[in-house]
């Protein structure tokens, strides 16, 4: 029959073996293995945390300075359609990197800028001189000549980008789309 062995005892040095590098354990092993499995899923759900809480202080590093048109091109006490292409584009998005805008000039000659995107689902709102307001055909919202929430399900007013004139230029601070909790 086999040896009796007591297990609480320190066992033989001759049982373990040559002392210059000792067999890995099975429980070792696995052990290592299920610690550097969890280290890269603890990493993987990490990175979108850390992305989260760092974003705050990123913002605004989508947004830059387009030029819309020659200050000329928009009449005062008009509002138009204008298109930017976006700077942040791929090149996949092809004609949807052109992005429309409404430019309207007031007789004093400033400018305001909106989103052609209705806030409500986004699809684009038309503006209609005879009536002066902006609609939406999708469901049916309506926007003051100044952009204000009229009728219909948008929550809000049309959203307005940031303007400046450099040169002889009109410019937008534009390149990521707006949304209700962050407009343009």
């Amino acid at each position: 029959m086999g040896e009796q062995f007591d297990y609480r005892s320190a066992p033989d040095p001759d049982m373990m073996g040559d002392p210059s590098g000792p067999e890995p354990s099975r429980r070792g092993v696995l052990f290592w293995l299920g610690a550097g499995i969890n280290g890269l899923a603890a990493l993987l759900i990490a990175c979108p945390i850390i992305g989260y809480l760092v974003s705050p202080w990123r913002s605004g590093g989508w947004q830059t300075w387009i030029d819309v048109g020659n200050v000329e091109d928009f009449p005062k006490g008009q509002t138009r359609l204008a298109t930017y292409v976006n700077p942040y584009r791929t090149p996949w998005d092809g004609y949807t990197a052109n992005t429309p805008c409404w430019v309207k000039r007031e007789a004093s000659g400033s400018f305001t800028v909106f989103a052609i995107n209705c806030t409500h689902l986004g699809c684009p709102v038309r503006w209609f001189p005879e009536s002066n307001l902006f609609m939406c055909p999708c469901h049916g919202g309506v926007y003051y000549a100044d952009g204000s929430h009229a009728a219909g399900p948008p929550p809000r007013g049309l959203y307005t980008y940031e303007t400046r004139i450099k040169g002889n230029t009109l410019q937008v601070k534009g390149g990521r789309l707006p949304t209700l909790q962050e407009s343009v």
